[in-house]
């Protein structure tokens, strides 16, 4: 058996995590942007492993995020109790449907729109980072832009602290591999109007190298 798996959406990404690795026994692999490549790639990843008898233990989906103001500082690491598809399901003139509430089974969903962490790997990452936030990260394939569409996000979400485009599409991954998974995000920028001056794209990058020391 292999060790942890690290998936993370660029190549910069994956580059602050090896910087910050202590252990020989973690992967790390940029698999893309974006719920669909990620899980695939991840999907690939792990099948590839098992097939030639050296399975993961684990899967982390880490990488930088937008976080929610008031609930995560930029430059703040944050971990996930749940990744959730926060824009998988329908308009409609009374506001966002989820997906689940239009009928859908959940064997339809990859096991569901909520994926919750693993409590072991999770329990393991909170006990190495006990300064992290802890709560649901949010997967979005259109990172939310405008006032109104975070505020209306927030309120669908009161535990979300962070948006990110991968995690639950890694979480889909690895659920039908069977294989432990949680996601790992540093905050680079408060969620909301683009504003680049708020963005802090180095110290995200420092924190999740820092992060990265407690993988093994």
């Amino acid at each position: 058996m292999t060790g942890l798996l690290v998936v993370t959406a660029v190549p910069a990404e994956a580059e602050a995590v090896h910087a910050g690795l202590t252990r020989p026994d973690v992967t790390v692999r940029p698999v893309g942007v974006g719920p669909a490549v990620a899980g695939a790639a991840t999907a690939r990843l792990l099948a590839l492993a098992e097939a030639a008898g050296r399975p993961y233990r684990g899967v982390v989906s880490a990488g930088i995020a937008g976080g929610f103001v008031g609930r995560v500082a930029v430059g703040g690491t944050v971990l996930a109790d749940h990744s959730v598809a926060a824009d998988l399901g329908a308009e409609s003139p009374a506001g966002f449907i989820p997906v689940e509430e239009l009928g859908m089974p959940a064997e339809l969903l990859g096991g569901g729109r909520i994926m919750p962490a693993d409590p072991g790997l999770l329990g393991a990452l909170r006990a190495a980072l006990p300064t992290a936030t802890v709560g649901t990260v949010l997967t979005v394939s259109t990172v939310t832009g405008t006032a109104a569409s975070t505020a209306a996000l927030a309120e669908r979400h009161p535990d979300a602290v962070a948006e990110a485009m991968e995690g639950y599409g890694v979480a889909v991954a690895a659920v039908h591999a069977g294989v432990p998974f949680a996601e790992l995000r540093t905050v680079s920028n408060p969620i909301g109007p683009r504003d680049r001056g708020l963005w802090r794209m180095r110290e995200a990058f420092d924190a999740l190298t820092t992060a990265a020391a407690v993988l093994r």
